[in-house]
């Protein structure tokens, strides 16, 4: 998706028409539609600053640089039974560390109570960032 049609759908999801975007910027809205279908490829850096500040987005968004500053911070919401899978994958992990003959020693050393814990809140970061990473990759748009 290019940047003009993400220019367009972040308009419409702040609710602006091309007149009131255009008030903002000090252009008609013929200028701000010719920013969204692409017909003018260069603007002006005061525009693309006021540009931003109407859309509530960073200069570099409008630039194409980087992704709408909401939708960055959006985060995967992970559900109760997402929660249970993540409990259950880490209980099964460590239980399997735990029943290895070796696996929870450090140079040849059992793992203290504290480096036991550390262990066991990093899998679950882990677990549970790989099962975010799953949900945003996998999940279709229209159920995002």
């Amino acid at each position: 998706m290019g940047i003009n049609t993400k220019l367009k759908e972040r308009r419409l999801e702040l609710g602006l028409t091309l007149e009131e975007v255009g008030n903002i910027v000090g252009v008609g809205k013929s200028t701000v539609r010719k920013w969204e279908t692409g017909a003018i490829e260069n603007m002006k850096r005061d525009k693309i600053s006021l540009l931003a500040k109407a859309l509530q987005v960073s200069p570099a968004f409008i630039m194409g640089w980087e992704e709408s500053e909401e939708k960055s911070k959006k985060e995967i919401k992970l559900t109760k039974k997402d929660e249970k899978d993540i409990a259950k994958k880490l209980e099964a992990t460590l239980d399997q560390l735990e029943n290895s003959s070796d696996a929870l020693m450090f140079d040849g050393e059992p793992l203290d109570g504290e480096t036991r814990e550390l262990l066991r809140i990093s899998l679950e970061n882990s677990i549970r960032l790989s099962k975010q990473i799953a949900k945003q990759k996998y999940t279709p748009k229209k159920y995002r």
